[in-house]
């Protein structure tokens, strides 16, 4: 039987979900979810109970000089792209393609084993936010998790237990019956595919979004795109997760779709690769 995608079981309140695959062992189905970050839940309270679609995405909010603490949050609470789980699934590419956004590579090893050295800008910010991304998720670790999060966030920003990333390794876990810790039969890749600026706040704070590919594989494989959003503040000498209530959540959406495109995701591209302004 094929790997479904499936809106039905999810990581805790039900944010994103990814149903990882259905094994039929015995004449017994297995379902295991990959509901990436608590994206339903969040947004639908965020948004009231309402089925509006909410912001397309491509509104930024930038500030050239630190306005503070309330300006930050509105950006953070600024609603995006509502959209159904079967926009994260994989969907035909769109007819018009995405502008794209040069990020760099870090070049540095940072606290817990991120990658680190990524420079003072809004690209930086994305950069250092999908490593930390890709890191907390690939290894599927409580205890890389814990150290990521006490190497990479700021006093102030969301404790350990409910990050959103805490809660996605959490509920992954649990769903697969694996402890503590990712088995070693089992993978999942991250691969950083697009990425938008919701807004900034002077040249040391930013609302950075991230689009990812998530490659599962637990018996059989299964893929879905994942958005995910921080504050993110430059602090000695590199960027980190700003403190504040976390952001409204990112639209999860399949990478170069029509909804993607409608999101606001750029294509993610190398520095070397060129930039669409």
């Amino acid at each position: 039987m094929s790997a479904q995608l499936d809106g039905t079981v999810g990581w805790d309140r039900r944010r994103l979900v990814f149903v990882l695959g259905v094994v039929v062992a015995a004449g017994v189905a297995l379902i295991l979810g990959l509901g990436f970050a608590i994206y339903f839940a969040i947004s639908t309270a965020m948004s009231g109970g309402h089925g509006d679609s909410g912001s397309t995405g491509k509104k930024s909010h930038t500030s050239t000089h630190a306005t503070g603490t309330a300006h930050r949050n509105e950006i953070a609470a600024e609603p995006m792209l509502t959209v159904d789980e079967d926009a994260a699934q994989p969907a035909p590419p769109a007819a018009v393609a995405a502008k794209t956004v040069n990020i760099p590579q870090g070049t540095t090893q940072g606290p817990a084993g991120v990658p680190s050295g990524f420079p003072h800008s809004p690209e930086g910010a994305l950069g250092q936010l999908a490593a930390i991304e890709q890191v907390v998720l690939q290894s599927m670790s409580i205890r890389q998790v814990d150290s990521i999060h006490a190497g990479w966030a700021m006093s102030g920003a969301p404790n350990v237990a409910k990050w959103p990333l805490t809660q996605d390794v959490q509920t992954f876990l649990g769903d697969a019956q694996m402890g503590g810790t990712l088995d070693p039969t089992s993978t999942v890749v991250v691969t950083p595919v697009g990425a938008q600026i919701k807004g900034s706040d002077g040249p040391d704070w930013v609302l950075a979004c991230v689009l990812v590919k998530v490659h599962a594989t637990i018996t059989q494989d299964a893929q879905m795109g994942y958005g995910y959003c921080e504050r993110m503040q430059w602090h000695t000498g590199r960027w980190m997760i700003a403190p504040g209530a976390l952001p409204y959540p990112a639209p999860s959406t399949w990478p170069g779709s029509d909804i993607s495109n409608k999101a606001g995701w750029r294509t993610w591209a190398g520095a070397d690769e060129g930039s669409d302004q």
